[in-house]
């Protein structure tokens, strides 16, 4: 799940100065879980734009922005409609609106509508958490599937620090000590002994952007 959250309305105004009209695309995905770019926020940013003096023109939500053909499905039903607005605004990620802008192939200027913040998982009750780094060097089998390169302030791989208090973060004493959670679940498992294992430095080389995969 890639974590969002929708721009300063007054920021949007500013780059959609000189657009009378605008078309907005969503995103059926992680942009509408998050708030951000469904059909309800973008009813509300359509509202709050036509209040300005902006006419917009449509709107469409592609089930997944990112992936080229769930994008340039959408973009061929409103061709005709995206065509005939002064500029696009994209509810999504910054990975929906790069294939927005890969797939539209028109100069129709496209605006950016939300903030990447990172990818995440949702609790029970709702809270975005991140969890995963996407280092592309994985070691949650080694550290009780708890990721000490994100869940510790400090990103540390032998831990836990020496500034720990009673199962807190030195960093943020409301958090955690990640360690102290990977040592506790590594307990429960009989795998201590992946504790006196000392971690190499990370291969950062692995994280070096951009990446590519071919399938």
């Amino acid at each position: 799940m890639i974590i969002t959250k929708q721009k300063d309305f007054k920021e949007i105004l500013k780059y959609l100065e000189g657009a009378k009209s605008v078309f907005i695309i969503g995103c059926g995905e992680c942009s509408t879980t998050c708030k951000t770019g469904g059909e309800d926020d973008i009813k509300k940013i359509k509202a709050a734009l036509e209040k300005e003096g902006k006419t917009v023109t449509g709107y469409c939500i592609p089930e997944a922005p990112c992936i080229a053909a769930k994008v340039k499905l959408e973009l061929a039903k409103n061709r005709k409609t995206i065509e005939s607005s002064d500029a696009v605004l994209v509810l999504a990620c910054g990975l929906g609106i790069q294939s927005v802008k890969e797939n539209l192939r028109s100069e129709k200027p496209i605006h950016v509508g939300c903030d990447t913040l990172f990818m995440g998982a949702i609790d029970s009750g709702g809270v975005f958490l991140e969890k995963c780094s996407a280092c592309g060097d994985c070691v949650l089998e080694l550290t009780g599937l708890i990721c000490p390169l994100t869940r510790c302030s400090k990103g540390l791989l032998n831990g836990p620090c020496g500034g720990q208090d009673k199962g807190k973060c030195e960093v943020d004493k409301n958090r955690d000590c990640a360690w102290i959670l990977i040592y506790n679940e590594l307990k429960k498992k009989n795998k201590l002994d992946l504790l006196r294992e000392i971690r190499p430095p990370k291969d950062h080389s692995k994280a070096g952007k951009p990446r590519e995969v071919k399938l």
